[in-house]
């Protein structure tokens, strides 16, 4: 059987790192930390944490992100879909309370609204769909950005007590593990940003990893404090199609909401794929500061809307970059033809987990 026989279609992309993500929680399940070595986990889980938000501010240029304010609309337009009409929807799901979702499900449903957007996809399907890539670069980034700060006072003010643990002091703790960190990696930036470029490669392994300890340490403690039993497979098929609903009206609203706004075309797919994301690599430490032992509740929504926005936007990414070129704008064809070579690498790598 020949190489290319053996590869999955390029519309539907399984992240193998979703697949370790599961095998994460399979091992939690069967193998839940308790006891000293619960200590161990949780300890190990805090640092991870640290770590990972030490890493984004050593990467963020912040003389990158000022040149991108330049394009301030396109900015504003996603940090308002992220940050506004994202947590707005999520709200009115409230009404599914308790028919279709437990108070659980939906903590966590409300607070994958709150989470930043994502950055590599977000790229990757701009670019397959020649779109403006420079664009989603800078929203990804200001997006990312802002959710260290935003999602936490969001989930206080619209999670309160209802996220099972969240309280005023899970704020001092976001202070503590997230913002410090953050800042001393931005404050040393200047000394071991270029180690950081050099090794970019080998520091995802460690971000990845860090996540996957985050995830057992997560559901570990949820196995022990048995909050399993309140998941029912009916209730895992309606938090889907919640969610699918979800993904559904913020595609709509971020395509043709630019288009209203007179956004050219390269703006709005950049628009539609980085304000209609969620990322699962700042949203999963966040939820295990902010939530304790019902984080793996609060982050299994967050985790199912990962993978079934990689799936859907790859599909629309893929037909939007057969559009012909007669129907981009001119300055979109300029754009285009210096961003091809970087799209074709795009489309044949998988997408990273944002």
């Amino acid at each position: 059987m020949s190489r290319r026989t053996m590869k999955l279609p390029s519309w539907l992309p399984i992240d193998p790192y979703i697949l370790a993500l599961i095998g994460t929680v399979a091992v939690a399940a069967l193998l839940p930390a308790s006891g000293a070595a619960a200590d161990v986990a949780d300890g190990a889980s805090t640092g991870a944490v640290a770590l990972l938000f030490f890493l984004y501010g050593a990467r963020l240029s912040t003389a990158e992100a000022l040149d991108g304010l330049k394009h301030w609309r396109l900015h504003l337009t996603v940090l308002i879909c992220t940050f506004v009409a994202f947590p707005l929807l999520g709200l009115a799901g409230g009404s599914l309370v308790p028919y279709v979702l437990t108070p659980q499900l939906y903590s966590g449903f409300l607070f994958l609204c709150l989470v930043p957007s994502t950055i590599q996809s977000s790229i990757a399907f701009t670019s397959i769909a020649r779109g403006n890539v420079p664009a989603a670069i800078c929203a990804g980034s200001f997006s990312s950005l802002a959710g260290i700060f935003l999602t936490p006072l969001l989930a206080a003010a619209l999670l309160g007590n209802s996220g099972g643990g969240f309280s005023a002091d899970a704020l001092v703790k976001i202070g503590v593990q997230l913002l410090l960190p953050f800042v001393a990696g931005q404050l040393l930036r200047r000394w071991i940003g270029g180690f950081i470029t050099r090794h970019k490669k080998v520091l995802g392994y460690v971000d990845r990893g860090s996540i996957l300890l985050v995830v057992y340490a997560a559901f570990s403690e949820g196995m022990v404090a048995g909050i399993w039993h309140q998941v029912t497979p009916a209730r895992l098929g309606a938090l889907l199609v919640a969610e699918g609903a979800l993904l559904a009206l913020m595609l709509a609203l971020t395509w043709y909401g630019a288009k209203r706004l007179g956004f050219d075309r390269g703006d709005r797919i950049a628009i539609q794929f980085a304000g209609s994301k969620k990322s699962l690599a700042s949203g999963l430490p966040m939820a295990s500061v902010l939530f304790g032992a019902h984080a793996s509740l609060a982050v299994l929504p967050l985790m199912l809307f990962h993978q079934m926005q990689l799936m859907v936007c790859a599909v629309i990414a893929k037909r939007r970059s057969r559009d012909p070129l007669d129907r981009l704008d001119p300055q979109q064809g300029r754009r285009e033809r210096s961003v091809t070579p970087a799209s074709g690498a795009a489309a044949e790598e998988p997408v990273a987990v944002g």
